[in-house]
């Protein structure tokens, strides 16, 4: 049977919702992971700009201990083919949101209640779901996608944006949630 490949997101460990079967922090959460794939005939990478993202929750112990049993890797950006619907797609939605996006500041300017506080705390809600929720909206993102596609592995997270990329690249994904599962069954075959 051929070794299956998967890509890492930083949602596997530190989304609550994803990590929970791994662990109750980011970083217990990294040391569940690395426990679990022990024995198990695959093989885990996760891109560079990925990697440093997790550094922000997680200390050098646990980062040093995730290296020695994932491949750290770029994917080579000049030798992949990506259709060109896919970013005219992109293009079209982001350009929605925008306009999503000046709406919703129109609506601010225009109401004179004198809360500004509570006022700008909507509007950022209002704006990050009216722009960011279910988009690719990081060079994080981008390069997991890409190592993804060059890999031909499954990428594993819990980013709606991502999962919606993925689909139209043709990737196949894995909810971050159900991964610990999905090595349950790997274990099992062994």
């Amino acid at each position: 049977m051929p070794q299956r490949k998967f890509v890492m997101d930083t949602s596997l460990f530190v989304n609550p919702a994803s990590r929970k079967k791994f662990g109750k922090t980011p970083k217990s959460a990294v040391k569940g992971f690395i426990k679990k794939i022990k024995n198990i005939d695959a093989e885990f990478y996760i891109p560079p700009l990925i990697f440093r993202e997790l550094m922000n929750f997680i200390d050098e112990k646990t980062a040093h201990e995730l290296e020695i049993h994932i491949k750290k890797r770029s994917p080579n950006t000049h030798a992949i083919y990506l259709p060109a619907v896919v970013f005219e797609d992109f293009i079209e939605d982001v350009r929605t949101r925008m306009s999503k996006g000046l709406r919703l500041a129109e609506e601010f300017a225009r109401d004179n209640r004198p809360d500004n506080e509570a006022k700008l705390r909507k509007l950022r809600e209002k704006y990050r779901s009216a722009l960011r929720a279910g988009i690719l909206d990081s060079r994080e993102d981008f390069e997991l996608l890409l190592l993804a596609k060059e890999l031909e592995a499954a990428v594993v997270t819990s980013d709606e944006g991502v999962i919606k990329f993925a689909d139209k690249l043709g990737c196949e994904w894995l909810n971050a949630g159900r991964f610990y599962d999905l090595l349950t069954r790997l274990k099992k075959r062994k």
